[in-house]
């Protein structure tokens, strides 16, 4: 039985991960083209999820065609997860860490599936669209875990690299990916609010406009104005959840440089540069956020702003993923001193 993860193991890890984060973005047309029941209405049973309008492959519509193709690529991540799990249990069952973490991966996926159909049965209801979104990227940030571990395990490169940080640095770090976590997920539930169900079947509601074309603001030059109506509720809520994010983000920044003299040089660099990159992720999610606001809904913007929200949840499982375990500053020195240290006859 092996104990190193092999290098097929790693690139089917990153594969699962890179193919969840396809499968987001997809995800995401779907919503705008309101394809979400492309395959069936609500109440359809199994005739609408898994089968598409009662078939296994559906007939030539854009809306089944959309939906079908959601599913093709959910049913990929699936099997490759399995395969995952599979080559764990096979190869590397000594490594409890890593085959429960691919237990639990299948485990998420089949319940996200369970998840999907039910929000198909219920007709894309709101609650169920946002809790599909989140653990989708719950999904990829486990996936990032046993990739970035199975790296680990062979110590090599500079992805198996692990700097030493602060204990600020780390709880810095778990704020605030559960805050981007949580502006997603919010966003996913506004997102659901405005377009619900086939083309035939829109709302009245619209979170998207409730502050009209104002970004910061809303309406009439107020900051916050909750309280008025549930759409303008649903929309602060997220603009809420990205202010303690990019608030948060930028803390942590700020940590990274001013105690970086305590870290030793290369993980100083690495831990400036992760951050620095996730900066620039929020810089731009934030623009296309003021930019759908300022330029009214349209399509590519709202994928664009999907996929960027995506990265920047990568971004910060990675950065979360590299402090989170790693030594102290002085540990990592002693640990270092101890290792040149010269052996004496």
């Amino acid at each position: 039985m092996e104990t190193v993860p092999s290098r097929g193991f790693r690139r089917l890890a990153y594969s699962a991960a890179l193919l969840t984060f396809l499968l987001i973005i997809v995800g995401g047309i779907v919503r705008i083209s309101d394809s979400g029941l492309g395959c069936g209405p609500g109440g359809s049973g199994t005739k609408g999820w898994p089968l598409c309008n009662g078939r296994v492959v559906p007939l030539v519509d854009a809306h089944m065609i959309v939906e079908y193709t959601h599913r093709i690529v959910a049913a990929t991540v699936t099997i490759l997860i399995a395969m995952l799990v599979v080559l764990a249990w096979r190869r590397y069952r000594s490594d409890t860490t890593l085959v429960r973490a691919c237990m639990a991966a299948l485990g998420l996926v089949v319940f996200q599936a369970a998840l999907g159909g039910l929000t198909v049965e219920k007709g894309l209801k709101e609650e169920l669209v946002a809790a599909h979104l989140g653990i989708a990227m719950l999904q990829i940030g486990l996936l990032l875990f046993i990739a970035r571990a199975s790296t680990l395990r062979v110590g090599a490169g500079i992805l198996a690299r692990r700097p030493a940080a602060t204990r600020g640095m780390r709880m810095l770090a778990v704020a605030t990916s559960v805050a981007a976590l949580a502006t997603i997920v919010a966003g996913g539930y506004m997102s659901a609010n405005e377009l619900r169900g086939t083309p035939e079947e829109h709302t009245a509601i619209d979170p998207h406009t409730a502050c009209g074309t104002h970004f910061p603001t809303c309406g009439n030059s107020e900051f916050m104005p909750f309280g008025r109506s549930r759409a303008l509720d649903i929309h602060l809520t997220h603009r809420a959840f990205m202010y303690v994010t990019v608030l948060l983000v930028l803390t942590l920044f700020a940590v990274v440089v001013r105690r970086r003299r305590q870290l030793d040089r290369e993980s100083a660099r690495t831990l400036t540069a992760a951050s620095a990159a996730t900066v620039g992720v929020l810089c731009c999610q934030v623009l296309l956020g003021a930019l759908n606001v300022w330029l009214g809904e349209h399509a590519w913007l709202v994928v664009l702003h999907l996929a960027t929200g995506a990265l920047l949840w990568v971004s910060l499982v990675y950065f979360t993923l590299l402090v989170v375990g790693a030594p102290q500053p002085a540990e990592a020195a002693t640990r270092r001193q101890t290792s040149v240290q010269p052996v004496t006859a």
